[in-house]
């Protein structure tokens, strides 16, 4: 039995445009006649792309299974769905990852209002860090440019990080540090290498909060001044810089307002004998 494209395109429920474009891949060879220049299909050439279709859904692509349907023996194909398992998985590993960091940001954003302008004792988390921006100039470095562009595969799970130096009590215009940080199980996930420029921020005991910048460039360390006096305030030292991520960035009371969660290392005075 031989069938017009337009048959065929009913039967299947596709476009003639897509057979066309089957055809020109391989995966069909109608016969043309030769009076009218009309392709005709037969069964084994609806077969074809019906099997075209099922292989098309499990995202293997038209090349490939042009080859799928022509050339490969028992073997080719079970190797190439043994493949094609091993990407599924990993992408499904992938999604997975995704979907617990979409679940975390969105926490993360419902619960920012629990601590904003608020002072509590807790262990900062464990994290890598790199930066390439000191105030609002970024560093001409040809290994922090490479840098930046391979953690912009690890995006979404990077975040970005400031830092404080810790003499900034004593010299407040000694300016900031912006960069970007990763949270030790996606370090361990992704086996990144920690090494210059890359810094190991360990855990410790700190001064938690949270705080708002709201415009443009309105950003400063004065931020943290109520966490500095908190700490001066509870017979607290100061330890080591301050740090700090983006939570978010919304509009806020009509301005564009970036939320921020800060830690201040902190240890207790020793008692004056």
């Amino acid at each position: 039995m031989r069938y017009k494209i337009g048959d065929v395109a009913k039967i299947l429920g596709i476009s003639t445009d897509i057979i066309r474009y089957y055809e020109q891949k391989g995966i069909v060879s109608p016969q043309r006649d030769e009076n009218n220049d009309y392709r005709y299909y037969d069964t084994w050439d609806t077969n074809n792309l019906i099997d075209c279709i099922w292989y098309k859904h499990y995202g293997f692509g038209i090349d490939q299974i042009s080859h799928m349907l022509s050339e490969y023996t028992r073997d080719d194909l079970l190797d190439c769905l043994d493949e094609k398992t091993r990407e599924m998985e990993q992408e499904l590993h992938r999604q997975q990852l995704l979907l617990e960091r979409i679940r975390q940001h969105r926490n993360a954003i419902a619960g920012f209002e629990n601590y904003l302008g608020k002072c509590d004792m807790r262990y900062r988390p464990t994290l890598i860090y790199y930066l390439n921006r000191h105030n609002a100039a970024y560093y001409n470095r040809s290994d922090l440019q490479r840098l930046s562009l391979q953690w912009q595969e690890y995006m979404p799970f990077t975040k970005r990080y400031f830092e404080v130096p810790e003499s900034y009590a004593e010299n407040p215009d000694v300016g900031y540090s912006w960069g970007f940080s990763l949270d030790m199980h996606y370090v361990d996930e992704f086996k990144i290498q920690v090494r210059d420029p890359i810094h190991h921020l360990p855990s410790c005991y700190c001064i938690h909060s949270g705080f708002k910048s709201s415009g443009k460039n309105a950003f400063t360390p004065h931020h943290l001044d109520y966490m500095f006096q908190y700490a001066r305030e509870n017979g607290y030292e100061v330890a080591g810089k301050a740090c700090g991520r983006l939570v978010c960035s919304v509009v806020d009371e009509g301005k564009v307002t970036g939320f921020f969660e800060a830690w201040l290392p902190v240890e207790k005075k020793e008692e004056q004998a």
